[in-house]
């Protein structure tokens, strides 16, 4: 990941919400890529809070938080605010410290937006295959081409 502690600073966030699938890793891979799993440990060793927040389930997401010893929320009801709301609250720390990264922009930006806290979209891992993701993923290029270069619409890629 491209998200650095300058960075982070610069938006004045010392803490982040976490999307799993195509943001630390592959849909329903357990694993976390290793060059994630190094900046996760960069990230808390300089004091970012982290919390995963996920739509998937409790059985899902539960292992995968373990293995890198970060709290979690599941069936976050993404893009609806109340996921984030809860992932704020485990984090103790004030929404407006706090950024959310993710690879979607219907998901986890749009519901950064609505719940008024900052976000930072990443690159997917892989391209998803499914008719369904093919065209969220075509709207939101469209979307990319409008906003980007707008300050104050939409952080820049990670």
């Amino acid at each position: 990941m491209d998200i650095t502690k300058e960075m982070l600073d610069e938006m004045g966030v010392t803490a982040l919400i976490l999307d799993v699938d195509n943001t630390l890793t592959t849909h329903n891979n357990p694993e976390p890529d290793p060059k994630v799993r190094g900046w996760l440990a960069e990230m808390h060793s300089l004091g970012i809070r982290l919390v995963i927040l996920s739509n998937n389930s409790k059985r899902r997401i539960q292992p995968f938080a373990d293995s890198l010893g970060l709290g979690f929320v599941f069936f976050a009801m993404k893009p609806l605010p109340f996921g984030y709301a809860r992932a704020v609250r485990e984090l103790k720390t004030p929404k407006y410290h706090v950024a959310i990264v993710g690879d979607q922009i219907f998901t986890d930006i749009l519901g950064a937006r609505l719940y008024g806290a900052k976000a930072i979209l990443t690159e997917p891992f892989m391209p998803e295959t499914g008719p369904l993701f093919r065209l969220k993923r075509r709207a939101e290029q469209f979307i990319l081409r409008k906003y980007r270069g707008k300050p104050g619409k939409m952080e820049d890629k990670a």
